[in-house]
This record gives structure tokens, sequence and C-alpha cells, in this order.
């Protein structure tokens, strides 16, 4: 189905998520007893799920997936309402993140990632019918950590540009971004409308102590910049000015994995249908709320995402 006006396209990664959910400390050279699923992820797959569940948006994604798996992606995120464009790998298989959940610790996660055909997402996997009805477009970090991505990056912020578009940017992970530098990344977004870092990546980024003073800095450089600040809510800045701070929805945690993830697309679907940036952040945090207290980085959904 065409994305009709007003629509969101999300350019990004799918990825399969191994969660692994243990209650004790992880135990070397032994065994760790704990709880494991398979789910479909990816961050920009996430942002889009949650954008299509928080709508009404008319969602459209573009990412790459393997064989192996790319025919079970394209059902899930199908499910949740999310038009899928994804371009088959011909030899990378779909990247994989083990995320490794601490029940003994309100959730926390540490990922291993292995990026697969997305890392290899590129200015050939464009086509400019991709922006038909589209009125915003949502760049996930991951593309900017390759040089293919960084092109096809580029190449969509100007194409959404120039039909009147507008192009925010969640930086994904401040490991990755170490590892890229930050200046190379800081040049890779330039352009983007909106910026959307959690607390440490708007740190990272800006070099600063404090949230409020990197916010500012990082809206005096797009004209909006959001931080999420996990159990604090989020700071919304624009213009060089923090003009919002809006408190988090208490929950009961179980997996905090794809909490920013679920903050960007209700964000966006609000900012879409026409609330202001106050209002979306709370569309956010409402979601987020949702998000934590699921496994897995997507909306609650059918037992059909499991293979």
């Amino acid at each position: 189905m065409p994305v009709a006006d007003g629509g969101l396209l999300v350019v990004g990664d799918v990825v399969t998520d191994l969660v692994a959910r243990h209650t004790g400390p992880l135990a070397a050279g032994t065994d760790t007893a704990a709880r494991i699923r398979t789910l479909p992820g990816g961050a920009g797959a996430n942002v889009a799920a949650w954008a299509a569940r928080c709508g009404p948006v008319p969602v459209r994604l573009l990412a790459r997936a393997g064989r192996d798996s790319a025919a079970w992606h394209e059902a899930a995120l199908r499910r949740a309402g999310v038009e899928p464009w994804l371009r088959i790998d011909p030899e990378l298989p779909t990247g994989v993140v083990i995320a490794l959940v601490d029940g003994a610790e309100a959730g926390e996660r540490t990922f291993l990632t292995d990026s697969g055909a997305s890392f290899a997402l590129g200015p050939a996997d464009w086509d400019a019918a991709l922006l038909a009805g589209v009125r915003h477009v949502h760049l996930s970090g991951y593309l900017h950590f390759t040089a293919p991505g960084r092109e096809l990056a580029a190449l969509v912020r100007e194409s959404a540009h120039a039909q009147g578009a507008t192009v925010s940017v969640d930086p994904a992970s401040a490991g990755f971004i170490r590892v890229l530098g930050v200046g190379p990344f800081l040049a890779a977004v330039r352009g983007a409308d909106l910026l959307l870092p959690n607390a440490s990546e708007a740190l990272l980024l800006t070099g600063r102590v404090h949230v409020r003073e990197a916010a500012e800095e990082l809206s005096r450089i797009h004209g909006t910049a959001v931080v999420t600040l996990g159990a604090h809510g989020a700071l919304v800045a624009q213009d060089g000015r923090p003009t919002a701070r809006v408190p988090a929805v208490a929950a009961r945690v179980v997996d905090t994995t794809g909490a920013g993830d679920a903050f960007t697309g209700a964000f966006l679907a609000a900012r879409l249908t026409g609330a202001k940036p106050r209002e979306a952040a709370r569309a956010g945090c409402r979601a987020a709320s949702t998000a934590v207290t699921i496994v897995g980085g997507r909306p609650p959904a059918t037992t059909q995402d499991q293979p």
C-alpha cells in the first residue's frame, strides 16, 4: 500500500535479536541460566514498528537483510503495519544482535552486534519512489558507521530536503561513535533537522558535562534536539535553548532493549499528526514505558514473531 501524504520513511537496519535474560551474574568459563528468545529487531525497524503502532501514520522502511531470514522479517514488519522495502543481500546473512539482559539490574542490557547485511546498505539500494507521499525521513545512526551508509544517508537527506521533507537522526551507539570518531560522525549528520540522542551520546558528541548544555549545543546545530534520559524522561531543546523537560512514565522494567526506539517512533508519529515537541516527547515517554515491560525491541506482537 503506498504511503499517503504525511507519511514516514525510515532508513536503517533490520536484525535478528537473540535476547538472553539472566537473573544471576554471568559466570565465566561455565553455564549461566537464562531465558532466551529469538525476535525481530534492529533500531531502524523498531522505530518504524513503534511509529506505525502509535500513528495513525503510514510508515515505510528501507533496510537490507540476508536470504536466511528476509521473508520472516518482512512478514513481521507487515504485521506491525510497516511497508517493508527489504533489499536482499546475495552473500551476507541478516545481522544478529545478542542482547544480554540483566534481570537483577532493572533490565539493563549489553549488546554483542554482528551487523551482517545491514552494514552493506548503500546508495545502490536507493529508489526515489521511496519518498512518494513522505513528509519526514528518519535515518538510523547505524547508517553513518560505514562509508556506503554515509553516502546513502547524504543522498536520502538531500533528496528529502529537495521535496520539502524534514530529516531526523538517532545517533544509535556511543560505542560505534567512538570507533568512527566524534568529528566524522557530526560531519555525517550535519544537515539533519532533528537529533535524538540519549544522554551518553549527547555528552559524547558535545564534550559537555551536563545534559542540558549538550542539548542546547546540539539544537543550535540541528534546530531541535531531544535527549532521552531513561528513567528521568526526556529533554527538548530548540534553537539553542531548552524548551521542555518531560518526566518518564513509571513502569515495571523487564527489558530496556528498544526503549529509545519506542520513544523515537512515537515522537515522530506524534509530530507528523500535529503535536508540538513537548506533547510529542510525552508520547515518546509513554511508548518507552510500554517498551520496557516487554522482552525485545518491538511493540507487543503475536507469537508469529518468533521463528
